[in-house]
């Protein structure tokens, strides 16, 4: 009888990732289907496990089933909060999504924090946590260099992001100075 309880909880956690469409904190899942928040959390490993494609975010988790969408990553490089700020808002201007940010550490390697900025006011909020906080950006220990993960609608769209980024300065080109390095590709 727990084995079936527990694949109904998981069921309905799935359930209510896709209708929100948006982040679903942990706290608030557990709250909703009366467990803690670690049961949550075994949950959605279980769920990723059976190969459901569930992210955790700052801002909770997101079911990144169905709605295929163009994705992108882009090399780009900037130092100050300002230029983070407009990276970030250009994007999200242009209807695109910077789904992460990595950086590639001497020590630890590949580095990835996940931020699913979608609109100005995830812009607005990232940069204020970032100042409340008192951290660093993650980029600040690559003096300014880091990947981004960019999703939007279409191909088409991507190419206006990335020509935006390139006409501000903040795309890291190859030498040749011709397309940035990672070209888009399809959303499995």
């Amino acid at each position: 009888m727990r084995g079936s309880g527990g694949e109904a909880r998981r069921q309905n956690i799935l359930a209510i990732l896709r209708r929100t469409g948006g982040p679903v904190a942990g706290a608030e899942l557990a709250q909703s289907l009366r467990v803690s928040r670690q049961v949550v959390v075994q949950d959605v490993a279980l769920l990723r496990a059976r190969g459901h494609r569930i992210l955790a975010t700052p801002h909770g988790y997101l079911a990144l089933e169905g709605g295929a969408r163009a994705s992108t990553s882009i090399a780009a490089r900037h130092t100050g909060l300002v230029e983070l700020e407009d990276e970030m808002a250009t994007v999200v201007a242009l209807g695109g999504t910077v789904v992460d940010i990595t950086v590639e550490h001497p020590l630890y390697g590949e580095i990835r924090g996940m931020l699913m900025v979608r609109s100005h006011d995830d812009v607005r909020a990232f940069v204020a946590r970032l100042r409340e906080s008192g951290a660093a950006p993650l980029s600040s220990l690559t003096r300014g260099v880091h990947l981004h993960t960019i999703e939007a609608e279409s191909d088409a769209a991507l190419a206006q992001i990335v020509r935006a980024l390139r006409e501000k300065g903040y795309l890291v080109e190859g030498e040749s100075g011709g397309e940035n390095s990672l070209a888009p590709r399809d959303s499995p």
